[in-house]
């Protein structure tokens, strides 16, 4: 079998209606549309969220909130419980992260939460800490560097 000899199963292919191509189409004159009015014309409908002249829903409703997202912050987040695969290591930096495929990629930083136990003295330097990982950092005898 070559490539050229493979065509589509029957009937799973169909041509496309040639709507108001004349008599013979079987879809001439009106070309499906029906007798005059809007919807016959050029133009067709109003669309989906008009309400016939009532105010529609989507400004009756009030805005609330805001988008802070050019300013936004994305975080590689990583628990304490992620950081005991590292043995012997006793400086963690996210450049040592990346190294040992811990974390995939840096975004804007690395945000270290406090899922965990960790029973060794560690110093770890990322981007941002949760209160309760500073705690349990400290309560080992490490220390939490903000880079």
């Amino acid at each position: 079998m070559k490539i050229q000899d493979l065509k589509p199963e029957q009937g799973s292919r169909r041509r496309s209606k040639r709507i108001g191509r004349g008599p013979g189409s079987g879809h001439g004159k009106t070309a499906t549309k029906g007798h005059k009015g809007q919807k016959a014309r050029s133009g067709g409908t109003k669309g989906p969220a008009f309400e016939g002249g009532q105010t529609p829903l989507q400004r009756r409703l009030p805005k609330r909130g805001f988008k802070n997202s050019p300013f936004k912050k994305e975080y590689a987040v990583l628990n304490l419980k992620d950081l005991l695969g590292l043995g012997g290591i006793d400086v963690i930096t996210p450049e040592i992260l990346v190294q040992n495929n811990i974390v995939k990629a840096i975004k804007d930083g690395i945000k270290i939460l406090g899922e965990g136990d960790i029973n060794k003295s560690l110093i770890i330097k990322a981007h941002a800490f949760s209160s309760s990982a500073i705690s349990k950092i400290k309560a080992a005898g490490g220390k939490a560097e903000v880079i």
